[in-house]
């Protein structure tokens, strides 16, 4: 990667976006992967509006000029949104220095021991200053199945606990269905435990609800089809 600074017109040094490498067009390594980026990301933006927000899977954060992106497998970043043109250079990818801060929340996932979650990762989002990073380790390659790091001046101190108070949203071991799939599933989930629906889920939701009323009003001699 070519190393290169333009000065703007408050003298300010951003890097030049031309000469930085914002997508590789890498595949997601496992069907498994994909699901469970596709479900944390997903039920974000079908619970959550209007909060802004932005959530994104397999996307590169640049955290410094200096370095190669790291592509986080899900990062959440709060009161932020995309620029209106994204798809210019500077704006195809997250860079700190554009957005202004680093996300809040980055979630690996992991499949195999070369990913180096505990070393190399962690030390980089430690630098960049994510509030929380999240290792969820569905089939114990690394030894527990959820790791919830939390940022404490500068250092990650591991946490038991999954109540991310910076962020106002909890993660949780979830046994369900999603996309016709039984699994255990990485989620978001609210304070008292519920995790937050995906937009299938909220409609469910709603026809069960639909349906609860029309046999409550059948059962006061309503037809709910003549209302």
């Amino acid at each position: 990667m070519v190393e290169q600074l333009l000065i703007n017109d408050d003298d300010y040094y951003v890097p030049d976006a031309n000469q930085l490498i914002t997508e590789d067009d890498t595949p997601v390594d496992n069907f498994a992967s994909a699901k469970q980026q596709r479900l944390l990301v997903g039920s974000l933006y079908s619970s959550i509006q209007p909060q802004t927000f932005l959530a994104e899977a397999n996307v590169g954060v640049y955290y410094t000029d200096l370095q190669p992106p790291i592509v986080p497998d899900v990062f959440l970043s709060l009161d932020v949104q995309l620029p209106q043109n994204w798809w210019e250079k500077q704006n195809r990818c997250y860079m700190v220095w554009r957005f202004g801060k680093p996300p809040e929340v980055v979630i690996e996932i992991v499949s195999n021991k070369e990913g180096d979650e505990l070393g190399k990762k962690l030390k980089i989002y430690e630098h960049m200053r994510a509030s929380y990073y999240i290792l969820y380790d569905p089939t114990q390659q690394l030894g527990q199945v959820l790791r919830v790091y939390e940022l404490r001046g500068m250092r990650y101190f591991e946490t038991s606990e999954t109540w991310l108070e910076q962020v106002g949203l909890g993660v949780t071991l979830w046994q369900g269905e999603f996309e016709g799939r039984q699994d255990v599933w990485l989620r978001w989930c609210y304070q008292d435990g519920n995790v937050l629906p995906t937009g299938d889920e909220r409609a469910q939701q709603a026809e069960q609800r639909t349906q609860l009323l029309a046999e409550r009003l059948r059962a006061m001699g309503v037809d709910p089809d003549t209302l």
